[in-house]
């Protein structure tokens, strides 16, 4: 049985590759009956987290997200509260 992971990292990927795999990750976490995830995309030039944002506001999974307290990686993360459905 693999360990369930309630983290992505992104960073370093370009918006194209990131999301999918974000995507994906939203999915498995779902299925797994996770309720918080986050989301590792890293401080850089801000793009990659400000895409995030944008998809993570419009995922049916999401009920909301912010960046993340200082323990899980501050503004260079995301985190994630899924759904209850």
């Amino acid at each position: 049985m693999f360990p369930i992971i309630e983290e992505i990292d992104l960073h370093g990927l370009t918006v194209d590759e990131a999301l999918p795999k974000l995507d994906d990750f939203l999915y498995v976490a779902f299925q797994a009956g996770l309720y918080r995830v986050w989301v590792i995309h890293g401080k850089g030039s801000g793009i990659l987290r400000r895409e995030v944002g944008r998809y993570l506001s419009k995922h049916p999974l999401v009920r909301f997200h912010r960046a993340a307290d200082p323990h899980h990686g501050g503004i260079g993360a995301t985190q994630v509260e899924l759904s209850e459905w």
